[in-house]
């Protein structure tokens, strides 16, 4: 009887104890869970692992045949769509050593116009094959040599006829006759004018890095070559007149003179800096410079201070020649 109530109370107690363990071991479960919980509340939203975008880049065959004869010059291959008319010209010229790139014009078909350098070949090809037809544009100069060449020529060529050299005047009547001070003044003016483009060009002015063809230097020097020279001749002959209305007709055009041509350098100094808001390129707007306001009247000032320079300096030597270039 004492052993049967013996094995019943430790039976008892072997429940108590685990049913205790139990409450514990659900105790620290649920502990764990508020922490697991908080820990996963504290992190976030789960963010899906962001795909791996594999670019497809799409290759062209170009194929470059003579404007010409027809014939095909070569097949330049793996040509990526962002590459432009002026990566092709440089591979061409890799491949074909005789065609340089500053001589090569490019059409997509004979006659038709010569596409430029910053077009991309993906906005030209219809299919994955592209002809281009080559066309050697002849002897190629830059702009800026134009322009050099332009400016230096008539600054050099006046100074020439303000000599009077024995090869353009006769000797003995250049040495009779003394010049008049509106002449002197004349070759400062004249001088001043072409110093301006000179340093403009090389300062201010952003040239294109473009070329043009050799005749265009050509033509261009002969109008600004041909004038200079044929205005020089009339203002520094020996038997020049004077204006008619002396020393106030000369100074009051000097002054003007000079006016437009400070004019005309703020103003191109003014269009070399363009105002920008965002990508876009504003176009200038008057400012505190009081030369600048002449946008009030007129689009391009540049042109009107141009046309009064000249004026100017044909009212203050009164010879035809000067009213004629303006």
């Amino acid at each position: 009887m004492f052993k049967r109530h013996k094995s019943l109370a430790s039976e008892r107690k072997r429940a108590l104890l685990s049913q205790r363990a139990t409450r514990f071991i659900l105790k620290d479960d649920m502990r764990n869970f508020h922490f697991l919980s908080k820990l996963v509340l504290s992190a976030g939203p789960l963010r899906p692992t962001p795909a791996v975008k594999h670019s497809k880049t799409t290759h062209f065959e170009i194929e470059i045949l003579d404007a010409q004869t027809r014939k095909q010059i070569c097949i330049l291959d793996k040509v990526t769509q962002s590459s432009t008319i002026h990566d092709v010209k440089q591979k061409f010229h890799k491949a074909c050593p005789k065609w340089y790139p500053s001589r090569v014009g490019l059409q997509l078909e004979c006659g038709g116009p010569f596409l430029k350098d910053y077009v991309t070949i993906q906005s030209i090809a219809a299919s994955s094959i592209v002809t281009l037809y080559a066309t050697d544009l002849g002897q190629q100069v830059s702009w800026t040599t134009v322009f050099l060449a332009e400016y230096t020529g008539p600054l050099l060529i006046y100074l020439l006829f303000y000599l009077r050299i024995p090869c353009i005047y006769d000797g003995k009547e250049s040495a009779r006759r003394l010049r008049h001070p509106v002449v002197h003044l004349a070759c400062f003016c004249h001088c001043i004018h072409y110093i301006r483009y000179l340093l403009e060009t090389l300062f201010v002015h952003k040239v294109s890095a473009g070329h043009t063809p050799l005749k265009n230097l050509i033509m261009s020097c002969a109008f600004y070559w041909g004038f200079t020279s044929w205005i020089a001749y009339y203002i520094n002959h020996p038997l020049y007149t004077p204006p008619s209305f002396g020393n106030r007709q000369i100074t009051v055009s000097a002054i003007n003179f000079l006016i437009c041509e400070a004019g005309n350098h703020f103003i191109n100094v003014m269009l070399s800096h363009p105002n920008h808001t965002g990508n876009n390129a504003c176009f200038p707007s008057p400012n505190y410079n009081p030369f600048t306001w002449m946008f009030f009247l007129v689009s391009c000032p540049n042109y009107t201070y141009e046309i009064g320079s000249w004026i100017s300096f044909t009212v203050m030597t009164q010879t035809l020649p000067g009213g004629l270039t303006a």
